[in-house]
């Protein structure tokens, strides 16, 4: 029997230690999340204040669409997601090689090129930590 992503003890451990860091590399994060590309949660930090899997499923269904307009215009796989807003913006980042997603909300105080580094180096990270099993 497999054991669903978003519930698979490796999973969740690696994407811990991986997101344990995001925060040095970018101050002004809100909240983080690691999700499976169908809408789970698999571990957040930061922000207690929002709903873990109302978040991953706005961030599933933003990626799919994001994943989508890649693929119709031809411009190839999609990297990443980024959308802003007056008080903040959040920066999805693919998990190379797993059916996970990196998806964080920053405050506006952060540059968003920034904050793009600080998720894409993240999501590198847990492709290592998951890599190395």
């Amino acid at each position: 029997m497999t054991i669903a992503t978003h519930l698979d003890p490796k999973y969740i451990s690696r994407s811990e230690l991986a997101l344990g860091g995001l925060k040095d590399l970018a101050p002004s994060l809100s909240y983080a999340s690691i999700l499976t590309e169908d809408g789970f949660s698999v571990v957040s930090v930061e922000g207690s204040a929002l709903d873990n899997n109302r978040f991953a499923s706005m961030a599933s269904s933003t990626q799919a669409l994001a994943d989508a307009v890649a693929r119709e215009l031809k411009l190839g796989d999609n990297e990443f997601v980024i959308f802003a807003a007056e008080h903040g913006h959040v920066v999805q980042v693919r998990v190379a090689g797993h059916p996970l997603v990196l998806a964080a909300l920053f405050t506006d105080k952060e540059a968003i090129g920034k904050s793009l580094s600080a998720a894409r180096r993240t999501a590198r990270r847990l492709n290592v930590f998951l890599t190395a099993l």
